[in-house]
């Protein structure tokens, strides 16, 4: 049975390896240029890291977002061209009757190709993100942001579970519709979905936000985006810690009694030079809360969906094997 699915499979895995050659000599080009600026901007002092983290940022970032999305979209091609048709070819081309009229059984027909071409998306999708991962190593560890949607989805484990779940739901789709295009789109379909959701809705409550008081000072404005007066009093914008997950875009400014710090107590402090200025506020012990996920929480959040997608696609292959079995009798 695995010599049969090799044969039967060889034409995409020669595919695959001649598609990772050359996104492998492309990563590892582009990785040698962020290595090489990284050097130049590693010890950069505080009053100029901010203009070298978006120089950085403004060189690599679209290069580092396609190759992202590039591997977010292998799994999704696995699932359309290896999972969707795994099972459909056999039966639009009537082989099914010869096959699964053999002494092996279409239990262990179906479960043999499953393990086998699972493994296969899994590594190959493993070994693009092995790439990337490293590749990208200093452009993450510079300019952050490791829990952004794509980042998060394009790095170390977790895509290693969305290729299995992929791989998987493809083979499941095709097995219930039995037609090789309409299984192609529904996997397509759910898979988005699945993709759209998870980043949006789910993964931010995998574990408990923290939230926390933090000093509204120098160092704060300088990890915001900005900063302002209105009428409803005063806004701090865009405040993140390094490496953390905000989970909140903006945050009222109080006072040390929690009422709001208002646009009249601002002007009093509207001297000659935005230092005095700030230094003028950081002394009215000013504050605001900030929830997010923690940088040391990256880790536990890549296990926890990687386990998830695993469970999803363990679930999906019982179904499928329960199915060849008891749906399909004397196809």
């Amino acid at each position: 049975m695995i010599w049969l699915t090799w044969r039967q499979f060889r034409t995409q895995a020669l595919v695959a390896v001649a598609a990772l050659a050359a996104i492998a000599v492309y990563l590892v080009y582009l990785g040698s240029g962020i290595r090489d600026d990284y050097a130049g901007v590693v010890g950069c002092l505080p009053s100029d890291c901010t203009v070298a983290r978006h120089d950085f940022s403004e060189a690599y970032s679209s290069q580092l977002s396609i190759a992202g999305l590039l591997l977010i979209a292998t799994p999704a091609l696995i699932g359309l061209f290896w999972g969707a048709p795994l099972i459909t070819r056999e039966l639009e081309e009537k082989t099914d009757r010869l096959v699964w009229n053999q002494s092996v059984t279409r239990t262990r027909w179906l479960a043999t190709k499953l393990v086998f071409l699972t493994l296969a998306a899994v590594a190959v999708t493993g070994v693009f993100s092995l790439l990337l991962t490293w590749n990208a190593g200093r452009y993450d560890q510079f300019v952050g942001d490791r829990f952004g949607a794509v980042n998060f989805a394009s790095r170390n484990i977790v895509p290693l579970g969305y290729a299995a779940f992929a791989f998987v739901l493809g083979a499941v789709v095709g097995l219930v519709v039995r037609r090789t295009l309409l299984a192609m789109a529904l996997t397509l379909a759910v898979f988005a979905v699945v993709q759209l959701i998870v980043p949006a809705v789910v993964r931010a409550h995998l574990m408990t936000p923290v939230t926390s008081t933090v000093a509204f000072d120098e160092d704060a404005m300088s990890r915001s985006d900005s900063f302002g007066l209105g009428e409803q009093g005063a806004m701090i914008i865009g405040y993140t810690r390094a490496g953390a997950w905000s989970m909140t875009s903006e945050a009222a400014v109080l006072n040390a009694d929690g009422t709001p710090f208002t646009i009249q107590q601002g002007l009093t402090c509207q001297k000659a030079a935005p230092a005095e200025n700030m230094a003028c506020m950081a002394d009215q012990n000013l504050h605001f809360s900030y929830t997010y996920q923690p940088a040391n929480r990256y880790w536990p959040f890549q296990w926890i969906e990687l386990a998830a997608y695993l469970g999803l696609t363990l679930l999906l292959a019982a179904i499928s094997l329960w199915w060849i079995r008891s749906r399909i009798q004397g196809s």
